[in-house]
C-alpha cells in the first residue's frame, strides 16, 4: 500500500480512524484492529483540506484526478504540494470517497497501546468504585 507515493509498512491496516487534527496536523491511526492499539500512524502536515469520515476499513489509495486537482486549485487558490485521495468504507452501503491537501506527509510506524476506560491495561489491578 501506497500513500503520495511512500510505501507504507508492512502490516495489516485494515481499520483506519482520526486521532487529532488541529491547524498544523491531521492524524490517522491504522492497525487490523484499533479496539486495544494501533500499528502505524500517518500525519499530514498543514490540511489545507480534510474529507474523509472519523473512521473508515479498507482504504484503496490512488492519484488524484485531474478534476480533483483542479477543484482544489479553485479552491485554495494553487494546487498543494501534496493530494491523497481514496475510496474507503465508511459504514455505507457504497465506498466513500476522500480526499486530503496538505504541505507533508509524515508515516509513523510502531505499536501504541490505547487504554480502555474502565478497565486496566495491565493485570492485578482492580478498580475500586464508589
Amino acid at each position: 500500500m501506497r500513500i503520495a507515493g511512500r510505501a507504507l509498512p508492512d502490516g495489516s491496516w485494515w481499520d483506519w480512524e482520526v486521532l487529532g487534527w488541529d491547524a498544523g496536523r491531521f492524524r490517522l491511526a491504522a492497525g487490523y484492529d484499533l479496539t486495544h492499539h494501533h500499528g502505524l500512524e500517518v500525519h499530514f502536515l498543514s490540511p489545507a483540506l480534510v474529507s474523509c469520515p472519523f473512521a473508515f476499513q479498507d482504504p484503496v489509495f490512488r492519484p488524484p484526478t485531474a478534476e480533483e486537482r483542479a477543484r482544489l486549485a479553485r479552491s485554495l487558490g494553487e494546487e498543494p504540494p501534496l493530494i491523497v485521495a481514496f475510496e474507503a468504507d465508511g459504514g455505507g452501503g457504497e465506498p466513500v470517497s476522500c480526499l486530503i491537501a496538505a504541505e507533508g506527509v509524515e508515516i509513523r510506524p510502531g505499536l501504541v497501546r490505547r487504554e480502555v476506560p474502565g478497565r486496566p491495561d495491565w493485570p492485578g489491578v482492580h478498580l475500586v468504585t464508589d
